[in-house]
């Protein structure tokens, strides 16, 4: 009677945890006691709205910025390894642009530092940015553009991967530059490219469009350099010489 009196009041109190957590925790004194149920509520919410923000962010792959290794990356004099890890660049808005070879680890850093974000509480989305313009075509021709703008407008940090890979209809280079402008100054971008700057314009098919979205991505931006031969080459020959042994 007790148990099912106590969850009725924390489900109209809203708090979810504490049925599944109260039978656990020691009991020294009233005061301790209450604080670490209520604790335990606190740090379920906490996990919870990360566990929504990591789906939401819709990343391909879950990575770590422990798994990452910095040797194949070039960092500019404006940030260092724990300035950039420790995500100051969302604090100032700024971005972070990564240029590299395919392999040399772009993806998998950024999707680190998003993570890591998340973890933080911030709003992430991450696309492929063929994707992106895609659905953003999508939304046009559905009439549904606006309020997908809003949404995308909410994030704190925006992912776009492997720009560079496919050629953008001249309309979807349109609505991409519109996102990335409202992103100008008021959220974070990462971006990361197969291709230099000047290669750009074989992407989004207009050298005057393509010359304005880069000077609004790197104005406050952060520039990495990756180097090196296909990290998923190297650990495929790695495999490969010790199936030899």
């Amino acid at each position: 009677m007790t148990s099912n009196l106590l969850k009725t009041y924390c489900k109209e109190l809203k708090l979810g945890g504490v049925p599944s957590v109260y039978e656990q925790i020691d009991f020294q004194d009233r005061q301790q006691y209450l604080t670490a149920v209520l604790g335990a509520e606190l740090e379920m919410r906490r996990q919870n709205r990360i566990k929504k923000l990591l789906r939401k962010a819709a990343f391909t792959n879950l990575k770590t910025l422990e798994d990452f290794e910095f040797t194949t990356v070039t960092l500019p004099e404006t940030t260092n390894i724990a300035a950039l890890t420790d995500l100051l660049f969302l604090e100032k808005r700024e971005n972070v642009i990564m240029l590299g070879a395919v392999g040399t680890g772009k993806t998998h850093l950024a999707t680190a530092l998003g993570v890591k974000a998340c973890m933080q509480g911030k709003q992430v989305r991450f696309f492929r940015a063929a994707d992106l313009v895609n659905t953003l075509l999508e939304k046009h021709k559905g009439g549904t553009l606006a309020r997908y703008m809003r949404e995308l407008n909410q994030c704190e940090l925006l992912i776009l991967d492997e720009v560079g890979f496919v050629p953008f209809h001249r309309d979807g280079s349109d609505l991409l530059f519109n996102v990335i402008a409202d992103c100008y100054e008021r959220s974070s971008v990462i971006v990361t490219s197969n291709l230099e700057f000047g290669q750009w314009t074989s992407v989004f098919g207009d050298s005057r469009l393509t010359a304005a979205l880069v000077d609004r991505l790197v104005h406050h931006a952060h520039i990495l350099a990756f180097t090196g031969e296909s990290y998923r080459l190297r650990k495929a020959l790695s495999g490969s010489k010790e199936q030899s042994k």
